[in-house]
């Protein structure tokens, strides 16, 4: 009969949980390793169960992840949800995703577009704000 394991205390699930997170975000912030495809194929693997627990910034990366870097239309529908549900929560990295992605010729989606950038430059993105002048 298998054992069960011992009950962790609420602090060390939290950090266990954060690392997958943290290390995610490190390689695909890293100057080196960051372009790479496979890297972004593991970190995105790292960056799923935390997106599934909610957690907005791992919502946001891989949504990001599988808008741009994913050629299947599946993987960016979910990507899309992803960045919805992270920018909708004020992640503003997210936000300007979305204004992007909307603004797009093959989107076109102008009014959802002008929503997220707005929000995003509310919250002092530059980026944003140049991009309102071409909408």
């Amino acid at each position: 009969m298998p054992r069960a394991l011992p009950a962790l205390p609420a602090h060390a699930v939290s950090s266990r949980s954060r690392l997958p997170l943290r290390v995610a975000l490190w390689l695909l912030d890293s100057p080196r390793f960051g372009h790479a495809p496979s890297v972004k194929r593991f970190a995105g693997r790292l960056l799923k169960q935390p997106a599934r627990q909610g957690v907005v910034v791992a919502q946001s990366r891989l949504g990001q992840l599988l808008c741009r870097d994913c050629g299947n239309t599946r993987d960016r529908r979910i990507g899309f949800e992803l960045l919805r549900q992270a920018a909708r929560a004020g992640d503003r990295r997210a936000q300007l995703e979305l204004g992007r992605f909307c603004s797009q010729p093959r989107n076109h989606e102008p009014q959802q577009a002008r929503h997220w950038l707005e929000l995003a430059a509310a919250q002092g993105s530059q980026e944003a704000t140049r991009l309102l002048t071409h909408l």
